[in-house]
């Protein structure tokens, strides 16, 4: 084998490797002094190319131990840097009552940490992999508040602070949980066609914001219809 053809070869085994790399590093426009603006797209790009790679791994027969450990590490990056780019913002919003932003705030740090052992504990050969709820989910959940919220003019006001706070402590709890959760929206999309029909669904929640009520109820239906499958198969 050539050296061209083996560079070729080892370039070809980490695409996957390539694409969750290339998926983390824009987040760091976050921390600009205008980053916040370039959330929402920063959410949808990290997401897409998060599952992109585990296409890729599943498409092209490439899965490997340290693919997986290196996803879990991207994850690890990119998600608590949302949650706390988020919090912070609220929380340095000039607002009445201000203790919510400070429960906010707290909220997010909570999550972050539950986010930080989710992915350690992954790490270990031995853990059970398949419990609890990832740590994109609950991203796809505050980027849809987050549109609904500018929508109804609800950025920002109290009702937006209370409900990140529910949705933080909600998912600092459900990501760390020892069972699995079944009726999760990506948990239930194992074909690339839905995977990638759930980031359309994001990408119209975000150009169209009107659309985002109607995504938000479609995803959550289609979690609730799959209840008595889902069950039937248990």
């Amino acid at each position: 084998m050539s050296k061209e053809e083996h560079r070729q070869n080892v370039v070809f085994r980490n695409l996957a490797n390539i694409v969750s790399i290339l998926g983390v590093v824009p987040v760091c426009i976050l921390f600009g002094e205008h980053g916040y603006q370039f959330l929402f797209p920063l959410i949808i790009y990290n997401n897409v190319m998060d599952d992109l790679d585990g296409v890729l791994a599943a498409k092209l027969n490439i899965r490997s131990d340290f693919g997986a450990l290196l996803d879990n590490v991207c994850d690890a990056i990119a998600h608590p840097v949302f949650v706390m780019v988020v919090a912070m913002h609220f929380y340095l919003e000039d607002m009445a009552p201000p203790y919510l932003g400070a429960v906010c705030l707290t909220s997010g740090l909570v999550a972050t940490a539950a986010m930080i052992v989710r992915v350690v504990t992954r790490i270990s050969p031995t853990t059970v992999t398949g419990t609890g709820s990832p740590t994109n989910e609950l991203i796809r959940h505050v980027l849809l508040v987050l549109i609904v919220a500018e929508i109804f003019n609800f950025n920002p006001s109290p009702y937006l602070l209370a409900a990140l706070a529910a949705i933080f402590a909600f998912h600092a709890v459900s990501m760390i949980v020892p069972f699995k959760m079944r009726f999760l929206i990506r948990g239930m999309t194992k074909s690339a066609l839905a995977i990638g029909m759930v980031n359309v669904a994001l990408l119209v929640a975000w150009l169209s914001p009107n659309a985002a009520p109607i995504v938000a109820a479609s995803l959550e239906k289609s979690r609730t219809a799959n209840w008595p499958k889902l069950k039937a198969v248990q």
